[in-house]
């Protein structure tokens, strides 16, 4: 009969084997060759190639786009990298269809046009594949749970490919939430600011211009409310646990009047131009402001049709403190203050960030910040395209799910319907349908 110390022995050697098999067969998932489709290959789809093509043991093995020339720039960049070259599909905008069906897939990442996003994500996960869309994932709230109902009947995950939440800024004010430093988020603003003008129309009176996309001159032309809420609200989403813990439940909405797209078009192409004539209905600036189960709110800001510097509005107000990134400042209560004596306002003084940036970086960015300083938008989009991809090489689902990308996409048409009912509450959908409440909060740097 075994002794006792025999046994503990055999066990903690039983236990030792155990570990090192996991690990093996996880280092194993880690480094399986990741065969990606891309559909969609214009400026946004480039950048996310040159991305991908950065990432360790990644395949192309299919590119699509309705522009041959685009397809053709694409399976070069592809080749060059000493990959295989890919096959192309531009035999019109349904060929996203054929490279869905292809077997050699495991992931189809789609940047096109809004209207297609949901198309391309459902088909991809009907056919066997993970599917990654640009932002936003849905324009109606049917599309919303079209995405939800056919990941979650495939088991196939839908990520949209919201980049502004791996900013570095972003992530430090993650890392100070889960340590308790700022205490319970309370309130939250964002909003995307940004003069889309000649963008939207294509064209200047000098002629084109080179990052035209007109097509979405059509939705300032037909619809009135937040129809681009992804950017700040995927943030915001994070740093208040949304789907993991809380979840938002009821939006309000109102539009400003819409003249400054007609004014640059009368200056632009003259006042006998359609341009100069048509009726814009959306408003110059939108604002909506949203209430969680927890008793959180958000207000979040549109202007993409005015004059303007481009904005990124991003603050957060917590029990402990306040973080504003416009202003690059922290508060923390008992902390940021200057000056001494009866004066209360000498108690309550902005603190620049950058102390905190070095105390609370985020681990991904101390690890992966100097690769990902010279890709697209500061090293947002690197780190976008890394963990989406180092999660689904190790058999994990990606940062961001199907419930995010339904709910933040849902902003846009509950945004419409409010404004088109003179700012009237609306229920917001619970996507998850009840397990947001068990659900844990997002770690992106788990698996690092």
């Amino acid at each position: 009969m075994a002794g006792l110390g025999d046994l503990s022995r055999r066990r903690v050697l039983q236990s030792g084997a155990a570990v090192m098999a996991l690990s093996a067969a996880q280092a194993e998932a880690q480094v399986k060759t990741l065969r990606i489709g891309l559909v969609g290959v214009g400026g946004r789809g480039t950048d996310l190639l040159r991305q991908i093509l950065r990432m360790d043991n990644i395949a192309v093995p299919a590119i699509a786009d309705i522009d041959e020339q685009k397809v053709a720039r694409a399976r070069k960049m592809v080749a060059d990298a000493k990959l295989p070259q890919p096959e192309g599909y531009s035999r019109g905008e349904r060929d996203f269809e054929r490279l869905c069906d292809r077997g050699d897939l495991d992931l189809v990442i789609n940047a096109t046009p809004w209207q297609w996003h949901t198309p391309i994500s459902v088909a991809a996960m009907k056919a066997g594949k993970h599917a990654a869309t640009e932002v936003p994932a849905a324009i109606t709230l049917e599309q919303c749970w079209e995405l939800v109902e056919t990941s979650e009947k495939t088991g196939k995950h839908c990520m949209m490919l919201e980049n502004d939440c791996y900013d570095a800024e972003t992530l430090m004010v993650l890392n100070m939430l889960r340590k308790g430093l700022l205490g319970e988020p309370l309130f939250a603003e964002g909003g995307y600011m940004h003069d889309l003008r000649r963008v939207k129309f294509g064209a200047t009176k000098e002629g084109p211009v080179s990052n035209a996309e007109p097509w979405r001159l059509e939705y300032t032309l037909k619809r009135n409310g937040n129809m681009y809420p992804t950017h700040p609200i995927g943030p915001i989403s994070w740093w208040l646990d949304i789907n993991r813990g809380d979840r938002y439940t009821s939006l309000v909405s109102m539009s400003s009047r819409s003249g400054a797209m007609r004014e640059y078009a009368e200056r632009e192409f003259g006042k006998d131009d359609w341009r100069a004539k048509a009726d814009y209905r959306l408003g110059d600036v939108n604002t909506s402001i949203l209430q969680t189960a927890r008793g959180r709110l958000v207000h979040l800001y549109l202007d993409t049709n005015t004059p303007r510097v481009k904005e990124h509005i991003t603050r957060l107000q917590c029990s402990k403190g306040a973080y504003s990134s416009m202003m690059d400042k922290m508060f923390i209560d008992g902390v940021s203050f200057r000056g001494s004596g009866e004066n209360w306002r000498s108690h309550h003084e902005w603190e620049d960030a950058a102390p905190y940036r070095e105390r609370y970086q985020h681990k991904l960015w101390q690890e992966r910040g100097s690769t990902a300083a010279s890709s697209t938008h500061g090293g947002i989009d690197y780190m976008l395209i890394y963990r989406l991809v180092k999660r689904l090489q190790a058999g994990l689902a990606p940062d961001m799910d199907v419930y995010d990308a339904a709910t933040w996409s849902a902003i846009f048409p509950l945004s419409e319907r409010s404004v088109a009912g003179r700012s009237i509450p609306v229920e917001f959908p619970d996507f998850t349908r009840g397990r947001w409440e068990g659900r844990a909060g997002i770690n992106p740097d788990e698996i690092d």
